[in-house]
Order: C-alpha cells, then structure tokens, then sequence
C-alpha cells in the first residue's frame, strides 16, 4: 500500500482526499499547515507528498525546498488553485515534480500518486548523511568537509547508498547500478566496494560503510541496527 502525506490548509478538501484515498487502498497523513508537515516528512517515509502552496506557518514552496535541501528524494505533488505558467515554474525550481491545479478530479489525483509512488523524485541535488555530502551538480563527494575522490564505479555505488542510507541496499540492486543486468564476476563488487570504503572511512571515524551479512549493504554511522532483524 502505498504511504503519502496530504499538507492541506481547507480541512472539508482534505478530508475528502483522505477518505477518497483510503477507499483506493492508499494510506494518507494529513498536516494543515507547513510546518507541521516538514516535522512529519522529516519522521515518517512517505512515496509521496501532496503539497499546497497556500498554506499558514510556512507555505508550500518553503516546504518543499526544505524537502529538498535535506536531500530527501521523495516524489512531491503541488496542488494549488494557481494555475499560471510562472507559478508552476516556481513549483518546478522548488523541487517539485509534478503539478495538479484545483479543482481537479480525485480519480486524476489517484492515478497521479500512483504513478509518482513508483519512482523517486529526479529533483533532489544533494545527497547527504552523517557528515557525507554527494552534490549531484556539481559531482563532487565531501565528507566532513574534506573532498573525497572517487572513482566513477565509486560514484555509482555510494550514490544508491546514500539515497537509502541507513536503510541496505541489496548486492544485487548495487551490481545493477553498476552493470546494469548482466553483471560481471562475483568478486568485481568486493573488489569496487573495497576501493569504496577506502575513499569513505580510511581517513574518518566512525566507519559509515558496513557489510550486512545475508542482505548487502548499508551507509550508516552504527554497524547493528534493530531494523534489520527480520
């Protein structure tokens, strides 16, 4: 079931959403004004956030540049009675990906959110956790301030790690990243990540880059982590 957060000021609207939502097997959280819901953003996963521009206490387009400077990368749906060319401009350069102006029909909505869930955002231009920053303009890597220099095998592989980070990323997944779907052999991912870890941890504390036996492997600060039990 896919999980978004509606952040909608007119309650009557956004009660509607909510139940219309729930009947299409789509979980929804509601927030009513923007800076309730960047604190439900920054604890909660969602696949997608619908956002209104007008809202109290911080308004939408605030919203969803917050989102995006904490390199969060998930899909952000604006909707807004504003239906003119530069303000969707404004949304786009916000980081927003896609745009539905009100009124508009709930089925549109529905199939809008399903298609959104399906991907992350392409909007984000910073990746970071833990003192590690992947800016994906300019391409370079920092940690704790300091340039890293990584190979582009490096870069393809901490790129999927820091989108999920601390979350695993499956060996499979990283030598698609990599490869795509004909792989080379067993040892050329332990070789890449050997290298890789060189570049990340050699010359820091604590170690970011760990191996989670049975599942792949994880960019976090601590090796044991409760969500991995399954």
């Amino acid at each position: 079931m896919l999980n978004v957060l509606l952040v909608e000021d007119d309650l009557d609207l956004a009660m509607t959403i909510v139940q219309y939502l729930e009947i299409q097997k789509i979980r929804c959280d509601h927030a009513s004004n923007g800076q309730r819901g960047l604190t439900l953003i920054r604890d909660n996963r969602y696949d997608v956030i619908l956002l209104d521009l007008n809202l109290p206490r911080l308004d939408g387009l605030s919203v969803c540049r917050e989102v995006r400077h904490a390199g969060d990368d998930t899909s952000i749906l604006m909707l807004t009675a504003r239906d003119r060319l530069d303000d969707k401009v404004d949304g786009f350069e916000a980081g927003a990906d896609d745009y539905l102006v009100k009124p508009f029909e709930l089925k549109e909505l529905a199939l809008r959110i399903r298609a959104l869930g399906q991907r992350r955002s392409g909007q984000i231009k910073r990746l970071h956790y833990a003192g590690l920053v992947m800016d994906l303009v300019s391409l370079t890597v920092l940690r704790d301030g300091q340039p890293l220099h990584l190979s582009p095998t490096g870069w393809r592989l901490l790129e999927p790690l820091l989108r999920a980070s601390p979350g695993v990323v499956s060996r499979r997944a990283l030598e698609e990243a990599v490869w795509g779907e004909e792989p080379p052999d067993s040892n050329s991912l332990k070789v890449h990540m050997h290298h890789l870890r060189k570049a990340v941890d050699r010359d820091f504390d604590p170690p970011l880059i760990h191996t989670i036996p049975g599942r792949g492997f994880a960019l976090r600060e601590a090796r044991d982590d409760p969500s991995d039990t399954p």
